[in-house]
């Protein structure tokens, strides 16, 4: 049976490797943006904005939302999205976490 390589690392460096992998395309990045700016958004008008196609679109928002960084829902063709403030505030807590982790164990450079 083969093992996972992930299970080797501990939950927050998995947790923040995810979170990192879900905003590591700047299409990614412009798609939180704007659902952010508009407050909600559907998927149509995220197309209008984007120099990407729909399939391309919908591959990212399939990203975010597996993170768990937005939310929606699908009524009939339109679809729905929005910002989940609460995975972003963990998301936020996660990054701050390592940072200082990393700041303080080495505070002088090389």
């Amino acid at each position: 049976m083969a093992l996972n390589k992930k299970d080797s690392f501990s939950t927050k460096e998995n947790e923040l490797s995810d979170f990192a992998a879900a905003i590591s395309h700047p299409a990614r990045v412009a798609i939180l943006k704007e659902i952010a700016k508009r407050k909600t958004c559907i998927c149509g008008e995220i197309v209008e904005v984007l120099p990407l196609a729909q399939s391309t679109v919908s591959q990212h928002l399939k990203a975010l939302l597996k993170a768990g960084l937005i939310q929606g829902k699908v009524d009939g063709v339109k679809s729905c999205y929005c910002i989940n403030y609460k995975t972003f505030e963990k998301f936020e807590k996660t990054f701050q976490s390592f940072f200082t982790s990393t700041n303080s164990n080495n505070p002088s450079c090389c």
